[in-house]
């Protein structure tokens, strides 16, 4: 079951890729555009960070921050910051509870084979916490676009 537009954003605390917990709620009062992508360092997800990351003066100037969530531990977060200059928290779900929670966990398939992972998707959540917009499945080139012309619409 996965969050949609109106209801409360659920709450969180992860580490990122400098071993410093982020909690949702420190970022009240802003709009936080928060992503969930399969594995640091993969063509998809590479390609959707660094279109963020070449985005974050517009979605600045749109007051949106920006966290990507995988299930990468910490260590694998900052050597895919590190190596693409991402500059943007990237946050550690290993049990994947936070996926779940927005139901950005679920079934894949690949090469005939069924299996659960991250489904790429995006939340765009409001000032007081309410989820804007919600985009499952998203694809990597879509994130930005779609949260800007969201902040537009509102």
């Amino acid at each position: 079951m996965s969050v949609t537009p109106g209801q409360m954003a659920p709450p969180f605390q992860l580490s990122d890729q400098n071993g410093h917990i982020v909690s949702l709620q420190e970022f009240r009062g802003r709009k936080v555009l928060v992503y969930f992508y399969p594995k640091a360092d993969t063509p998809g997800c590479t390609k959707q960070a660094c279109s963020v990351r070449d985005s974050m003066a517009e979605l600045q100037r749109a007051g949106i921050v920006v966290l990507g969530v995988s299930p990468d531990p910490p260590a694998a977060q900052s050597k895919f910051d590190t190596k693409y200059r991402l500059g943007f928290p990237l946050l550690s779900d290993p049990d994947h509870t936070v996926a779940e929670a927005y139901g950005a966990w679920g079934e894949k398939r690949m090469y005939g084979k069924s299996y659960f992972g991250i489904v790429r998707s995006a939340f765009l959540i409001g000032e007081r916490g309410q989820v804007l917009a919600a985009w499952i499945p998203i694809k990597p080139e879509e994130t930005v676009p779609n949260a800007l012309e969201a902040i537009r619409a509102d």
